[in-house]
């Protein structure tokens, strides 16, 4: 009896000894952390655009799986917000990693804390063996990033050389790249429009120099839309920024990066309605891009979407084709997170 005991006590005492082993030889590393000045010195909007126009590609041939986006409402407490976290992803096939992207937005309290509002990580994964492998603290500059990089791949195949004019209504960090991201598409002459007219300066100023093109203030949005070819809307979507008889009859392209919620809105439903409506990702726009708002008007249905951005980038269907109203619905897809995250790897993991 005791020897059998003592048999039963060995056999687990190996046992466990082998788990404990198997544990320590098998454990993953940990993934590597890059800070956020690691981030913002080394990646540029340049470095994403080709990637995520490649994103763009494979989306829509079905080659990438792009979850819809969580939200989570953090509600205004003694403790806590108000504010809202975004969580999106993405794989694209037969690339070596996946990304989960987590971007905490309209934390407006930070202000009294000296912080900025907005804050996020990539979460770049192995796509072999299922393990973390960076973690980006990029406080949405990645997000930024890929963001204007998309603006790029709009402008490039939606507009034509001679669109030579371009108008940003709303002057923040996403309006800079959009417009770094412009002068890789093409030279042109830029007008700036802002609620705060001092921001609009600084933009101006800054893009101007940094670009060397020409930028100039608009006195309204009514100005900004008479005179421009191509129009980069990023606000906060609170309210719609521009009216169909502000624009040029010679025909405009609409780049409208501002909605990613439910309650937001830039474009008017009677500018959809006229335009050919482009998305980024159909699925996504309806239920929180610029063509949700038309359908719960009832004006459109999902069947009034001329074509997802990647059957334009494919050639499956032409871009512009004369003097029409096109506007690009953009509201960030996990395929451009993926393609972001792979560029970010695959450039910082050598530092």
């Amino acid at each position: 009896m005791l020897s059998s005991i003592a048999s039963q006590v060995l056999h687990r005492s190996a046992a466990k000894n082998c788990f404990r082993s198997l544990a320590t030889t098998s454990a993953f590393p940990p993934p590597r952390l890059f800070d956020y000045e690691t981030v913002t010195s080394n990646l540029t909007v340049g470095d994403a655009i080709s990637s995520v126009e490649e994103a763009f590609a494979a989306l829509a041939q079905g080659n990438v799986d792009v979850p819809m986006p969580m939200h989570i409402g953090i509600s205004e407490s003694s403790v806590a917000g108000p504010g809202d976290c975004h969580i999106k992803g993405g794989y694209i096939d037969a690339t070596p990693t996946f990304t989960v992207k987590l971007a905490c937005v309209s934390f407006y309290k930070n202000a009294e804390k000296g912080l900025p509002a907005g804050s996020g990580i990539f979460v770049v994964v192995n796509a072999v063996t299922g393990a973390p492998l960076g973690i980006f603290q990029e406080n949405r500059f990645m997000t930024d990033l890929r963001t204007g990089a998309a603006g790029a791949v709009a402008m490039k195949h939606c507009s034509t050389p001679s669109q030579d004019t371009v108008g940003f209504i709303g002057t923040g960090a996403i309006a800079r790249n959009m417009a770094r991201a412009a002068a890789a598409v093409r030279p042109f002459k830029g007008i700036a429009y802002a609620l705060d007219k001092a921001m609009a300066e600084d933009f101006a100023k800054e893009m101007g120099e940094e670009l060397g093109m020409p930028f100039e203030i608009a006195v309204s949005a009514e100005s900004l839309c008479n005179n421009s070819d191509v129009i980069f809307t990023q606000t906060p979507g609170s309210s719609t920024v521009l009216k169909k008889e502000w624009l040029k009859e010679s025909g405009v392209t609409i780049i409208a990066s501002g909605s990613d919620q439910p309650t937001k809105q830039e474009i008017p439903n009677d500018v959809l309605v006229a335009s050919k409506y482009i998305s980024d990702l159909t699925k996504q726009t309806s239920k929180v891009g610029e063509l949700r708002g038309a359908l719960q008007a009832g004006v459109m249905t999902e069947s009034d979407v001329y074509a997802e951005l990647g059957e334009i980038v494919n050639g499956d269907k032409p871009g512009r084709e004369g003097n029409e109203i096109i506007v690009v619905d953009l509201t960030g897809t996990g395929a451009q997170d993926a393609a972001i995250g792979q560029v970010a790897w695959d450039k910082l993991s050598q530092m």
